[in-house]
């Protein structure tokens, strides 16, 4: 959304619009996190603090990259992502994060030629690996359903659950959004309430792919389902439509959310 911006620009809209965190996209400071050297991470994390945010974590991981695949047939591949994944984890913990959403539908696509219990096997298979660095630097990796408009594998709350319970990993957990489960069938407060124990972030955007408050998705019983749950994490603005711009969709959607929420 703040593509063009320096982060120094972005972080102090957010501060002044109220926000506690940020998430960032990878990308958007390196071509790949092994090439941000230590130096730059501190600096990131220094202009977050000295503007009162916290970097919550990383999403889109895997976006703009390239030989990376979750669930690849070939070993290497996989090797080489898992190897990634635990890279980004290190970065994140530098930059003081303690979250990474894995979203990333391009990279975790049934591939020509694999079964959905295959992907779904080499996909447990290669989050298994990356558990041992997610505990030693304190990130929980969190898997993102998406709708099947953006991926055929992971597109519900259920199936999502489903690899929690099988990885069985305090730092392994998902991630609720509310334009993904608008493709889901049923309420979503109640989709929120079956996952309940088994989210730790939430992405909060309207059906339409803009910001709360935006178009027609009502977030009363949303929030009602976060309180019921008993969520206590960070409640993330998350947009794909950047209009009218980065600004107004910033503040708009905090306007609404804490109107929502009972922060006044």
């Amino acid at each position: 959304m703040f593509e063009g911006w320096s982060f120094e620009k972005a972080f102090d809209l957010a501060a002044d619009a109220g926000y506690d965190g940020v998430e960032i996209a990878p990308f958007t400071f390196g071509r790949l996190v092994t090439d941000v050297p230590a130096d730059e991470r501190a600096r990131l994390c220094g202009l977050a603090e000295e503007r009162g945010l916290e970097i919550v974590g990383l999403h889109w991981l895997l976006a703009k990259t390239e030989g990376f695949y979750l669930n690849h047939p070939d070993s290497e591949i996989r090797g080489k992502t898992v190897e990634y994944v635990k890279d980004l984890a290190r970065c994140c913990a530098d930059l003081g994060g303690r979250i990474m959403v894995f979203g990333s539908p391009k990279q975790r696509n049934v591939l020509p030629g694999l079964s959905f219990d295959e992907a779904w096997n080499l996909t447990r298979e290669a989050f298994s690996q990356t558990l041992p660095t997610l505990e030693e630097v304190g990130v929980t990796l969190c898997m993102e359903p998406l709708g099947p408009g953006e991926t055929d594998f992971i597109n519900t709350a259920s199936q999502a659950m489903r690899l929690v319970d099988e990885i069985a990993h305090p730092n392994f957990k998902m991630i609720v959004d509310v334009k993904a489960m608008s493709t889901e069938t049923g309420p979503i407060s109640k989709i929120i309430e079956s996952a309940a124990g088994y989210f730790k972030h939430f992405h909060a955007n309207d059906a339409n792919l803009r910001g709360p408050g935006f178009g027609d998705t009502d977030f009363k019983p949303i929030a009602e389902a976060l309180r019921k749950v008993g969520y206590n994490g960070y409640v993330s603005v998350e947009v794909f439509d950047f209009s009218p711009d980065p600004e107004t969709i910033a503040r708009k959607s905090i306007k609404y959310l804490r109107d929502i929420f009972g922060g006044g």
